[in-house]
């Protein structure tokens, strides 16, 4: 029987998605799997998904790509002289809940004819939206969401990462006619143990598992 698996997405870069997946990872007992890494200098997303998430290292599976510019993929790519091959991308086969993390957010290129949506697309497999909740969150996130549905991507709900912003996440889910999940709050000490408090406090493992089962 195949594991239960969930796609976390973003409506920006640099929003907390990669904190978020490792939380969920944790809270799930799950694997986690980023397939492509734009960026090694410094600590990749798998490696800091490991270590926020107390994750083993056999739950981290290794990136189908690895580039070394801090980049949208498809230009990433091209400078390392890689070749970014879509169709192979296929999540592997665990025993246990896979979290899978894209790359910024949806519209991003993986390749000059590819987007991550269309990836996601062909997957099937249902995503949870990772969204801010400063100014300009409202756009970004209805827009995010209706190139799911465009696309016919399945959505688990939004989860909110940042300072309260009870009308923000509010209007969101009413217009957006989407589950809102919880939010992750800022964390003036960000490490295993807060992390998996703040997680647990806010969000509803049930929700996630539930979607997925």
């Amino acid at each position: 029987m195949m594991a239960s698996r969930v796609v976390i997405t973003g409506t920006d870069t640099g929003i907390g998605k990669t904190v978020f997946a490792a939380a969920l990872t944790d809270a799930l007992s799950g694997c986690y799997w980023k397939p492509v890494q734009a960026g090694l200098d410094g600590e990749t997303d798998s490696e800091t998904v490991r270590r926020l998430g107390r994750i083993e290292p056999r739950r981290i599976l290794p990136e189908a790509y690895r580039l070394g510019t801090p980049a949208s993929p498809h230009l990433s790519a091209r400078l390392d002289g890689v070749t970014i091959l879509p169709d192979s991308l296929t999540p592997p086969l665990v025993d246990a809940p896979l979290v899978i993390e894209g790359a910024g957010g949806l519209l991003v290129p993986l390749t000059e004819r590819t987007l991550f949506a269309d990836v996601f697309q062909r997957w099937q497999i249902p995503v949870v939206l990772c969204a801010r909740t400063e100014l300009g969150t409202i756009n970004h996130t209805l827009l995010s969401l209706e190139a799911l549905r465009v696309r016919s991507i399945p959505i688990v709900g939004v989860a909110f990462i940042g300072d309260e912003r009870p009308d923000t996440e509010d209007i969101i889910g009413k217009l957006g006619h989407v589950r809102v999940l919880g939010r992750l709050p800022r964390l003036d000490s960000l490490n295993p143990d807060t992390l998996r408090q703040a997680f647990r406090e806010q969000f509803e493992i049930s929700q996630f598992r539930e979607a997925l089962a």
